[in-house]
């Protein structure tokens, strides 16, 4: 009965104080800026006291959230008292039964969440649409008039092969760069975020868009300093591979001191390396 208990315990996912003992290795190493994402982070019940723990690092600059957005009414101005300063919510589209079709839930849970989350203070907010031909690729500059009139920040994302059938990629791929022209037009100013692969911002007039290509590119890597912890507490250097995790959880489980936890950090940053396409 003792061994069928650790067995499982070795498998449950990290606890929030664990989430929170390892963010601290990595502040300490030099990390400043944290983001939660998922699978959907509203999910877990204890994702306040999450964020608390997380925000109240010393070191830490900023903490954000990508989300769904479909929790994230009730829990929007929580979330900015116990430390949160920013969320992405993905938003495919405007459309009721088109949102109904590609995720199965319901857009005004997540209007509702855009809403919240910007009278919450939360700054910026951003939109994530990803664009699909012949599904939202249409109505993206409804989507930009949307951001305008809601104080938010369109993020225009390229589709990639990952993680989704390769004909479902054929059929909806659509290439950014004509978008990308009419933005250019009508900018009032054109900035690169060089630490973000020098992704390009367009200042319109009264709103700014950002245009968000694919990962799996040399400057991607170049430009690549992110490490991220999985579900199961392992630590992943490359977004886009992985076999050359390192499990963390599973030592601080076992008593692994704070010390040794920090070389496993290292250990994980030593195995980065550029992704290369096959």
């Amino acid at each position: 009965m003792e061994g069928e208990e650790r067995r499982i315990n070795q498998f449950a996912e990290m606890s929030a104080e664990e989430v929170v003992q390892i963010t601290e290795v990595a502040v300490k190493l030099g990390i400043s800026k944290v983001k939660l994402t998922g699978g959907e982070p509203l999910l877990r019940k204890d994702i306040l006291e999450i964020v608390e723990g997380i925000s109240s690092i010393p070191g830490l600059k900023d903490l954000s959230m990508t989300t769904n957005g479909t929790l994230l009414a009730s829990l929007a101005e929580k979330l900015h008292d116990k430390g949160l300063k920013r969320v992405n919510i993905s938003l495919p589209t405007l459309d009721a039964e088109t949102y109904e079709k590609l995720t199965g839930g319901k857009i005004n849970h997540v209007l509702d969440g855009v809403k919240a989350a910007v009278e919450a203070g939360l700054y910026p907010v951003k939109l994530n649409m990803i664009l699909l031909k012949g599904i939202n690729d249409h109505k993206v500059w409804q989507m930009i008039r949307f951001a305008e009139q809601t104080g938010t920040i369109l993020q225009l994302i390229e589709l990639e092969p990952i993680n989704i059938a390769k004909e479902f990629f054929a059929q909806h791929y659509i290439d950014l760069n004509k978008i990308a022209l009419e933005l250019e037009h009508k900018a009032l100013k054109i900035e690169a975020r060089s630490l973000m692969h020098n992704r390009l911002v367009y200042h319109l007039p009264n709103v700014k868009v950002e245009i968000v290509p694919p990962i799996e590119n040399t400057e991607f890597c170049a430009h690549c300093t992110r490490i991220r912890l999985t579900s199961d507490g392992k630590l992943k250097t490359c977004l886009m591979t992985n076999n050359n995790l390192i499990d963390i959880l599973t030592p601080l489980r076992n008593g692994a001191s704070q010390q040794q936890i920090t070389e496993l950090f290292k250990l994980a940053n030593q195995k980065r390396s550029p992704y290369c396409i096959t």
